[in-house]
């Protein structure tokens, strides 16, 4: 039987290296041999033993209570104890079962197509699975088989329309640990983040961190269009119910701005007067 992964000890430590000594108040003295926190440290700060913390490290203890998780929280400098909660359960972790593809229901395939403004659906690993054409039109790479993750971290053009590239990557790859949860064992999961870890040094630093942030939390983005120059938009995420995770995501400017007469002249331009009709997988299931 395969030995399960000890993710609790994971993200212990890889938060424990990112939260300085000074961060902690403790004064330094003299060369320090690890980055961050010893483990002596982070025990003492959070009121419990180092044997205990060690156990929790090495996956010796896998049900912690509350209280403990939050002080080590605190020490670590975790603003959302959500993700780390969610990394301890008082019973064996089963594999889930996913459906091979997602699907997007008719009915917000319809409100995609039917929307004034970019819209397209992302599924749990973030694959675009539905887009409108003015979505299109704003990203060439918002079309249905696309995957964001890929997009953002492995395409020149995708990415060049990030002037905060780093801040949207990181975002980007926190949400997606969000997403995904503690299913390391996901084959999806698996072959996604091994390549990208090939390809890209930038993910493999993100990845390490073992940042979890909220995929649906709402952010003002300024984009560099190859066309239109600087565009800012406000972008909702909007979870679709009935589904296991899958989002609609919406982009909007301010209305009267400089950004909504850009996005004006681009549907202008780009969009016949009959509206074309938006692509999903479900339309060529």
């Amino acid at each position: 039987m395969d030995k399960e992964p000890n993710l609790l000890g994971e993200y212990l430590r890889a938060r424990r290296e990112l939260v300085t000594p000074e961060q902690a108040g403790i004064p330094v003295l003299g060369p320090r041999r690890v980055p961050g926190l010893r483990r002596e440290e982070v025990a003492m700060l959070s009121g419990i033993s180092a044997e205990y913390y060690l156990r929790l490290e090495q996956g010796r203890d896998r049900n912690p209570s509350v209280q403990v998780l939050e002080s080590v929280a605190r020490v670590l400098r975790l603003d959302d104890t959500t993700y780390l909660l969610g990394l301890v359960g008082g019973r064996p972790r089963r594999r889930r079962r996913r459906p091979q593809h997602e699907t997007v229901p008719p009915g917000t395939a319809g409100l995609v197509r039917s929307l004034d403004l970019p819209a397209f659906v992302e599924g749990r690993y973030l694959d675009v699975l539905a887009a409108n054409p003015l979505a299109t039109a704003f990203s060439p790479r918002l079309v249905p088989g696309r995957n964001r993750l890929r997009d953002v971290f492995l395409d020149e053009a995708e990415a060049a329309m990030f002037p905060e590239w780093e801040r949207t990557t990181a975002g980007l790859v926190a949400g997606f640990r969000n997403a995904v949860g503690t299913d390391a064992d996901d084959p999806r999961v698996i072959g996604l983040v091994g390549e990208l870890s090939v390809a890209s040094a930038r993910f493999r630093t993100l990845w390490a961190r073992h940042d979890a942030g909220n995929r649906r939390t709402s952010a003002t983005l300024t984009f560099a269009h190859p066309q239109l120059g600087p565009v800012t938009l406000g972008r909702e995420k909007l979870l679709v119910n009935g589904t296991d995770g899958i989002m609609l995501v919406i982009y909007h400017p301010e209305p009267g701005s400089e950004s909504a007469d850009k996005l004006a002249l681009l549907a202008s331009a780009s969009l016949k007067p009959a509206r074309s009709r938006a692509t999903t997988r479900s339309d060529t299931a």
